[in-house]
């Protein structure tokens, strides 16, 4: 295979050594797989060549962006080749005037902001990683992060997508047209699809003009409770912050031993409201929302007025996940979603699985969407004797989210990690739709094989 694929792109671009098997075998979860053989993508029809070739033989091939997400989503499972799509990493047009810009998808998340940012527009989508997560990877996972609640997910900035199908053929879904109802809606079809449908080698994303300035205030509480309270004081006051963001006492505590005492006032619950937009109108909502604040029982409130204070801010909240690390525990982070309402179900359902399994659980995240990050703290997790009762306590977690009419996973994605849930989550019907839509686009199932769907 390794030869056949040299004669189809060149040496440079396809690698056995053992280092770049090593890398691609693995993601931010805790399996890994190697594949036989890397390649390294640099245009669309080396993407269409390779899945052609794959096609025709029948070979496993599994999408790599960056390989940073959490559920083993980019794990080569039976095999084959992973095909990275890293070089392909350019920003191929940004045009303002029609409200866009077209990239490759190796770009990294941060890169496109940044160089909207230097054109006076915006690319809101902020997954926590965004400083290393490639676009491609936002698009294949429908990737949010704390401004969704404002702005929405990735999938509400795809407007259009050249997409490689299994058999190599070169498609297009959408365009250039903030609206366009032109025939099914494909692109949200391949949008969150984590590779199982085909490859994404440009996408064309909505950009929109650069808030004028933002600002922030951060409140602790005595309970969680209180904190979850005021959300909805907030958002029934008809205020729509561009992020809201809780924390619990567990993560919290964590947090102090990890960055010091002082980092953070007490308190057993910790809120983070990020507001933006005209400059008058932020000045005029900073008092209205630091009264509510107040009213609702905070302990302290704090206000952070320009970029370079929320900043400071964002980088402590970025913090919590390496404290939870330093705990020398394995975190196992589930991203599931709640309604709103149930924050508070929620938390107490995490500290009760704690009590009975003896886990500490750590619950932080999106508080506004209800999009909160349950993270299990499981010592000797790679300890058959550990992980067993670890699962089992991942069981009780899901189980509870399905019947509090919650959802599996937010943002990272199905994978591996929740592929036992996947039918579960979904009814059988809609596990049919979705094997019906994978037989029909991929009918020798060559994409991203072993995962949610089999």
């Amino acid at each position: 295979m390794q030869q056949e694929l040299i004669a189809l792109l060149g040496a440079d671009k396809v690698s056995v050594a053992t280092d770049d098997l090593a890398t691609h075998a693995i993601d931010k979860w805790n399996f890994a797989a190697s594949p036989e053989v890397v390649v390294f993508a640099e245009s669309t029809d080396d993407v269409s060549k390779v899945l052609a070739f794959a096609h025709q033989n029948k070979i496993p091939v599994t999408t790599r962006g960056a390989g940073i997400g959490y559920v083993g989503g980019a794990v080569p499972i039976q095999g084959g080749i992973v095909l990275s799509v890293a070089r392909m990493n350019q920003i191929l047009e940004l045009a303002p005037a029609d409200g866009l810009a077209v990239v490759q998808p190796g770009v990294i998340t941060k890169t496109l902001q940044d160089s909207a940012a230097e054109v006076g527009w915006y690319y809101p989508p902020d997954p926590a990683s965004l400083k290393e997560c490639s676009l491609g990877g936002n698009i294949a996972t429908n990737a949010g992060g704390p401004r969704c609640l404002k702005y929405g997910v990735t999938k509400n900035y795809v407007m259009g997508l050249e997409v490689v199908l299994a058999d190599g053929t070169i498609t297009r879904v959408g365009g250039r047209c903030h609206k366009n109802k032109t025939g099914f809606s494909l692109t949200e079809l391949f949008v969150g699809s984590e590779g199982l449908l085909g490859i994404v080698t440009e996408a064309t994303l909505r950009i929109i003009p650069h808030p004028q300035r933002r600002a922030m205030l951060t409140a602790t509480f005595a309970q969680f409770s209180e904190a979850a309270a005021a959300v909805q004081t907030i958002l029934n006051s008809g205020h729509l912050p561009s992020a809201l963001e809780i924390t619990d006492a567990f993560t919290l505590q964590a947090a102090r031993d990890y960055l010091g005492a002082d980092s953070l006032p007490a308190g057993e619950a910790h809120l983070i409201v990020e507001i933006d937009g005209r400059n008058s109108a932020v000045e005029a909502e900073l008092p209205e929302l630091e009264s509510l604040l107040s009213t609702a029982g905070a302990l302290s409130i704090e206000t952070h007025r320009d970029d370079a204070a929320c900043e400071a801010v964002w980088k402590l909240r970025r913090e919590f996940s390496y404290s939870l690390r330093a705990t020398g525990l394995t975190k196992l982070n589930e991203d599931i979603v709640v309604p709103r309402s149930k924050l508070v179900e929620l938390v107490e359902f995490a500290q009760e699985l704690a009590a009975n399994t003896g886990i500490p659980v750590a619950c932080f995240g999106h508080a506004g969407d209800g999009n909160i990050h349950v993270n299990l703290m499981v010592e000797d997790y790679d300890d058959p004797e550990k992980k067993k009762p670890a699962d089992a306590a991942l069981d009780q977690l899901f189980n509870w989210i399905l019947a509090n009419r919650g959802a599996i996973t937010g943002e990272h994605g199905v994978g591996l990690a929740k592929k036992r849930w996947f039918q579960q989550a979904v009814g059988e019907a809609n596990f049919s739709v979705h094997q019906a839509i994978k037989n029909a686009l991929d009918v020798d199932a060559v994409l991203n094989p072993g995962k949610f769907l089999g």
